[in-house]
């Protein structure tokens, strides 16, 4: 890829944390409480169904087990954790751990196949760690450990579909691709929302519409850009991405919700961009990258 055509792609992809980072905010202020699985369910199914009847692609016997497996890793079981987080975290508290992610997977990729992560990516992900904690120190940061713990547990899920969608090439069209993995998502999820959630009251007009932003853009529009760039960009690289989720969400709740930015939040806003922008760098097309210490088929690359 050219130069041009890279940064087209990797902005393009950061699109997609970004939109996701609305989604605390608008769970949180607009839609109705206490009906995580629900907002989950309503995220992801609607888009899921109309990629696949756009589409028009079954499956083929062998491609099954993957996208079950991934649409269990990268939605059902990441938007149940995440709505948790959502609803019971404030803000950009609710993303902080997915800072995490590119450390996860440079140790997946580690693990998996012996590919030893370099140490300056290594460094430059750490700074998004750093950066997030100095964030979660800020004033208007609170504590829930069941919601602390399920964003940690959402990371962990994310980073391994994200490792597994770029292993696996499953030559599916990217649009179907993520159609069933959303609408097998959805499916994994509707139980959870028929047993668990409280049925829906009469929904006004701006929670209609924050439910249909919350599928048209951030699981329709959303998901079909973070898939594009992990088929082209490597993992680590894409998942860096991630970090302007949190960042979108604490902008949003200074914005909208009036909360307080310490000195020590910036800084550490100005940590996670640093990180980000690093992680691309040394994980741009073209940079030399370690040999695995194995002989190994692996699509993952920069870690």
């Amino acid at each position: 890829m050219t130069s041009f055509s890279t940064l087209y792609l990797t902005l393009s992809t950061a699109l997609a944390p970004i939109i996701w980072g609305s989604t605390y905010i608008v769970t949180s202020e607009l839609l109705p409480p206490d009906r995580p699985f629900i907002a989950a369910v309503i995220r992801v199914l609607p888009a899921g169904l109309l990629l696949v009847l756009a589409s028009r692609y079954w499956p083929q016997r062998q491609q099954w087990r993957p996208l079950l497996i991934l649409a269990l890793l990268n939605i059902g079981l990441f938007q149940a954790l995440l709505f948790i987080s959502a609803y019971r975290l404030p803000g950009g508290l609710a993303a902080i751990v997915g800072a995490l992610q590119p450390l996860l997977i440079m140790l997946l990729a580690w693990l998996f196949e012996q590919r030893i992560p370099r140490a300056y990516s290594l460094a430059a992900a750490a700074l998004g760690v750093v950066g997030m904690a100095l964030l979660l120190l800020s004033p208007q940061s609170s504590w829930d450990y069941l919601g602390v713990l399920a964003a940690f547990a959402s990371a962990i899920s994310m980073a391994a579909g994200t490792y597994l969608a770029q292993r696996w090439q499953l030559g599916i069209p990217l649009l179907t691709f993520t159609g069933w993995q959303l609408l097998l998502g959805g499916i994994m999820l509707a139980p959870l929302a028929w047993w668990w959630d409280p049925a829906l009251p009469a929904l006004s007009a701006v929670q209609g519409w924050s439910y249909a932003y919350l599928s048209l853009a951030g699981a329709l529009l959303a998901y079909s850009l973070w898939f594009r760039g992990l088929s082209r960009l490597s993992p680590v690289a894409v998942s860096s991405l991630g970090l302007l989720s949190p960042l979108t969400a604490v902008m949003l709740g200074w914005y909208w919700l009036q909360q307080s930015l310490s000195g020590l939040a910036l800084f550490g806003m100005f940590a996670v961009l640093s990180s980000v922008l690093l992680i691309q760098h040394f994980n741009r097309p073209g940079a030399i990258r370690p040999q695995p210490r194995s002989s190994s088929h692996s699509v993952i690359t920069g870690a």
